[in-house]
């Protein structure tokens, strides 16, 4: 009988901000362990999409001055490039405000109706009376009523953890104009998630996955479940069936998505959604650890009463530190994928090594530029990548391929060996493990080469030499196949370096533990190339003097004297012309006019404003800047802009380009 497939998601990248190395740390392990799965003959189907909904992308979108529409088509593109460059390849990567999802989610909101898990209720909300509006989750802020912290409208981020309702949080204060809120009566939507403690009990004793997802969660079951309510007043969102005032929460149709990407996925395909969802499932979620509430309990207990299977299992990771401090934008504690990783060319296959390797999935990683250098130096240099090199060098010089004689039965069995580990590992989702029983396999090949020195042995014993050359080609394929879930790249060519024509995406792991045939190989070139040390100091300088300009950034702003402020030279100037920097997803070349002559500027806007919207438009520039060159481009000043969306400073009024600013 042919097994079920297994269907893999990601927690979905939330569309209000670029992506950096903290949100690599589900992605990535999640390719992973897809590959490795169809590596083994799995029939898998990995589904991932961008997260539209929610204040926070109103909140940007507003600062920007665009749609909260056009704010997540541009993230979505951006991270489904960025995810491409990553080599984690989705089956098909959605939008949560697409169409699909909204008929999904009224669908799904509609049968919990039915089947009375949803009841409404008046409620005492925030209500700003300068902006005259409710104010739901990011437009508030306060005090969390459980432990006194200073929390968000949803969550007391800073504090206990908690998830809080609407009208929970005291103390009130609007968020946009900072005036005191106040509280009015409004009429919302509830989820009896009390109702599932029970159910939840029983399912989390079962559910697959990391411990730290189950543990979790069920110490939240055995405190109390309170219900939850589903609804927020915004405009943007999918809207409450029956209701034109009122859209449902954003954790309510984001994990909904899950299963609006499946239709997706299978209308394009074929087959059929509720195959993967209805029912006894394999599907399995890999989420970041913060998010554990929200997909072991919140989740099942919507799936469970919508009639829907509920999930096989939950894997969850651990946080992302940098140079052990905790992972912080605002404190310049970030390495962002593009700007400070692939856009300086670096390969995809050296992240995905160190994310996979460092340490185990629960617990947290550390990014350091200098550990990191050392990591693919030592190991991925020195030890695979030498012993690859070696064995294909040799064996091309003296015998000019593969030679005809039948591999030694050890390495055979030694290959086995690795192959039974690192199964293990990864089904038990220690996929360090998995890759320390890997580089092990390719340590024992290096000790296994320069223990017998062919290179030497070859002038006393020629047929010994060969023994020893073709034993360490059959452990260089087997290590090809077994790297291709993490270095999806380099094991390709190393793959095409050892003489294989069939591509290595459509062989089994049952592969590695055979001989090779007699064939002739290209010459060999070596695979990995070493970090140097210039250039990771060069890194880690940005990363000090990011988290240097932001601790200034948080201390109370310093008075300048007028004299001081003058020496700026700041006018208004309008973009002649735009284009993308080559190579780099994040910068635009503008050639702006400022009133006396035409300034050539290069700026880090590209994830936030297409070329051609900017030509024309009135903008604000520094002109007395020291040029700067910026991936070998000139710069002449700065333009000016405000927050993390980049929203573009320009003047109220039309004036002449050269206008200064006083």
């Amino acid at each position: 009988m042919k097994k079920q497939p297994i269907l893999v998601t990601c927690g979905l990248p939330y569309t209000n901000g670029p992506c950096h190395i903290g949100h690599l740390r589900t992605y990535v392990p999640a390719d992973f362990y897809v590959r490795y799965l169809r590596r083994t003959g799995e029939d898998v189907v990995f589904i991932c999409g961008s997260d539209n909904h929610g204040t926070p992308i109103v909140v940007s979108a507003e600062e920007a001055k665009i749609s909260p529409r056009e704010m997540s088509e541009r993230y979505h593109a951006h991270f489904a490039e960025t995810f491409r460059r990553m080599l984690v390849n989705f089956d098909h990567f959605g939008m949560t405000d697409d169409p699909t999802n909204h008929a999904r989610t009224q669908k799904i909101v509609r049968r919990l109706i039915e089947n009375g898990h949803v009841y409404s209720r008046v409620i005492q909300q925030s209500y700003c009376p300068q902006c005259q509006r409710f104010l739901p989750d990011r437009y508030v802020e306060g005090l969390c009523p459980h432990c006194g912290t200073p929390a968000r409208g949803d969550e007391c981020d800073q504090g206990c953890g908690r998830h809080l309702e609407p009208g929970e949080i005291r103390e009130p204060v609007c968020m946009v104009c900072k005036t005191k809120a106040e509280l009015r009566d409004q009429e919302h939507y509830f989820f009896r998630l009390s109702n599932f403690q029970d159910f939840l009990l029983g399912y989390l004793g079962g559910l697959q996955g990391t411990l730290n997802a189950r543990n979790y969660a069920l110490g939240w079951v055995r405190e109390g479940l309170r219900d939850w309510c589903i609804t927020r007043t915004l405009d943007w969102g999918v809207r409450f069936p029956g209701r034109d005032d009122l859209v449902v929460y954003v954790w309510v149709d984001a994990p909904i998505g899950y299963i609006s990407f499946t239709e997706e996925w299978a209308n394009k395909t074929g087959n059929d959604w509720q195959d993967l969802w209805c029912g006894e499932n394999r599907v399995t979620h890999f989420i970041g650890g913060d998010i554990i509430y929200h997909h072991c309990i919140f989740w099942p207990a919507l799936l469970r009463g919508a009639g829907y299977g509920t999930p096989h299992a939950i894997v969850a990771s651990g946080m992302v530190k940098v140079d052990d401090h905790k992972f912080s934008k605002s404190r310049g504690y970030v390495v962002w994928t593009n700007e400070d990783y692939l856009d300086r060319g670096l390969p995809a296959d050296y992240l995905r090594y160190y994310l996979l390797s460092y340490t185990n999935h629960t617990k947290d990683l550390n990014f350091s530029w200098k550990v990191f250098s050392e990591r693919i130096n030592n190991e991925l240099v020195n030890t695979l990548g030498n012993f690859v090199y070696r064995s294909l060098y040799f064996a091309h010089r003296e015998w000019g391929g593969v030679p005809g004689i039948p591999v030694r039965p050890e390495i055979l069995g030694r290959i086995q060996e690795a192959l039974t580990s690192v199964n293990m590992a990864v089904h038990q989702y220690d996929f360090k493990a998995a890759v320390d029983e890997m580089m092990a396999l390719a340590a024992y090949g290096n000790t296994y080469i320069q223990t017998n020195a062919p290179w030497k042995l070859v002038k006393t014993d020629r047929d010994a030499a060969c023994q020893v050359v073709k034993d360490c080609l059959v452990l260089v394929n087997a290590l090809a196949l077994l790297f291709e879930p993490v270095l999806p790249e380099k094991s390709r060519e190393i793959w095409a370096m050892v003489g294989n024509t069939e591509k290595i995406e459509g062989i089994t792991l049952d592969r590695a533990a055979q001989d090779l045939p007699a064939r002739p190989l290209p010459a060999p070139r070596p695979i990995f190339q070493k970090l140097e040390e210039s250039f990771i100091r060069e890194m880690d300088d940005i990363l000090q003097k990011r988290v240097k300009e932001a601790g200034e950034r948080s201390k109370v702003t310093e008075t300048v004297s007028i004299e001081e402020f003058s020496r700026l030279d700041i006018r208004t100037g309008r973009v002649i012309s735009a284009e993308p920097v080559p190579k780099s997803s994040k910068l635009l070349k503008l050639m702006v006019d400022i009133g006396t002559g035409t300034r050539q500027v290069v700026a880090g806007i590209a994830p936030f404003y297409r070329p051609e919207e900017l030509v024309g438009k009135n903008v604000v520039i520094v002109v007395n800047l020291q040029p700067a060159r910026i991936f070998g481009i000139e710069s002449r000043g700065m333009i000016l802009a405000a927050g993390d969306s980049a929203s573009l400073l320009s003047p109220s009024k039309d004036v002449p380009p050269g206008t200064k600013i006083r």
